[in-house]
Formats: structure tokens, C-alpha cells, sequence
């Protein structure tokens, strides 16, 4: 058995400008690094012996102060990115609208096989993360794990522990810098908490990123 503590990076500016990050490397925003800092200070006391990141910048900026703060090196682990969206890594919802229509209407359909153009689906995205999983948990049996990572990972992971399957949009909370911990024995995957944020309470509002709304009303979040 392994418990893992999943962190979804610290907000960026194009998290509040309506971009599909993806496989870009953005720095987190002023917010972004303040969340940072703070869940690090949260993390005070807990006993961890490993602590695993994306390799993508603001996973490993969200990563540091939690690095020096627990005092474990951070390993990176590629298989912790976000899904890939291909062409359209980096751009805005709207431009993607006029630009990709045909793949803006794939997208909302919300498929497990469908890929944004030279992207991931969500089907290789999930085999990808839960394999990243496995790797980490087979490397600390019956310890603790700090993972650093994206909105996608954990909504994969989410998925997977409640066995709600890959068609479908997202079903949970994901906050930037939010507290999650899961317990993973084989392939069962039990949730302790999900999406906590108690010490980001007095911070400015963040950008929900709400795939029902994004379906139903087309006004979509970043991710």
C-alpha cells in the first residue's frame, strides 16, 4: 500500500487567458507562486519519503518550495505532463473556435478515443498517467509520495479510483495548488481527501475549469 499526495501546479497566466496549456512550458504567475509557497508551508510535518514532479516548468516551480520544505530531492517523472492537445497546445479557446472548428466540436463530445489534432486522446493520456502511477507506487511500497502535477493527471486518476470511465466530462474539483491523497493498493485506488484548500482560502478566486458548463453552454475554462 502507498499513499500518495497528488498537488495540481500553481496558476499561471494563461490559465486565466483561456489557453490549453498542454505541453507548453509556462511559468507560473505571481498567484501561482504565492499557492506554490503555500502549500509547501502546509506540507510542514507531514512524513514523505519521496517527492515526484512533471517535468513541465510549473509543475517543477510548484515543486521546489515543497522540495526545500520537506527536505526530499525532486524527481521528475515525464509521465506526470499534462495530455498533450497537439496543434492546438497553447491556444485560446476562441481561436481555436475559429481556427480548428471541426476539432473544437470533437473535443466537446468528450471521447475517449478522440484526439485533438497531432495530440493525445484521453484513452492514451490515461495509460500513460496510470502507468506513471504504477511506477511510482511499485518504487515505494508502504511509503508516502508527494506528486506534483496537472489538472488532466488528476482527473485521470479521479476517474479511475471512482470508476466513472473515460467518456464523459470531468466529474471533480481540481484547484491549482489544491491537496489530494489517495491510497493505492494493486489496481484499487482509494481517495482520503480531494481537493483541499484551506490554505489558499484568502486568495483572489481561481478559474474553474468546468467541462459540463463547457459542453452544455460552450463557455469554457482553462485547463
Amino acid at each position: 500500500m502507498t499513499e500518495l499526495i497528488l498537488i495540481r501546479h500553481g496558476e499561471t497566466d494563461w490559465n486565466r487567458e483561456l489557453r490549453f496549456q498542454g505541453h507548453v512550458d509556462v511559468s507560473l504567475n505571481a498567484t501561482g507562486l504565492e499557492q506554490a509557497r503555500r502549500i509547501a508551508a502546509r506540507m510542514a510535518g507531514e512524513k514523505c519519503d519521496a517527492l515526484y514532479a512533471s517535468d513541465l516548468l510549473r509543475a517543477q516551480q510548484t515543486a521546489s518550495p515543497i522540495s526545500t520544505q520537506l527536505a526530499l530531492q525532486s524527481l521528475t517523472e515525464a509521465g506526470l505532463r499534462e495530455q498533450s492537445f497537439g496543434r492546438v497546445d497553447g491556444m485560446r479557446v476562441d481561436d481555436i473556435k475559429e481556427q480548428h472548428p471541426e476539432a473544437w466540436e470533437g473535443w466537446l463530445r468528450f471521447e475517449e478515443d478522440y484526439a485533438m489534432p497531432e495530440g493525445e486522446s484521453t484513452r492514451q493520456f490515461h495509460g500513460r498517467v496510470m502507468e506513471a502511477v504504477q511506477r511510482m507506487v511499485a518504487a515505494h511500497p508502504n511509503q508516502t509520495v508527494v506528486v506534483v502535477t496537472h489538472g488532466g493527471v488528476l482527473d485521470m486518476i479521479y476517474r479511475t479510483a471512482r470508476s466513472l470511465g473515460l467518456n464523459g466530462p470531468r466529474q471533480s474539483d481540481i484547484p491549482n495548488a489544491g491537496l489530494n491523497r489517495i491510497r493505492v493498493r494493486g489496481d484499487a485506488i482509494d481517495i482520503l481527501n480531494w481537493a483541499d484548500t484551506q490554505h489558499l482560502a484568502d486568495l483572489p478566486p481561481q478559474p474553474v475549469y468546468d467541462q459540463k458548463k463547457l459542453a452544455t453552454e460552450g463557455k469554457p475554462k482553462s485547463e
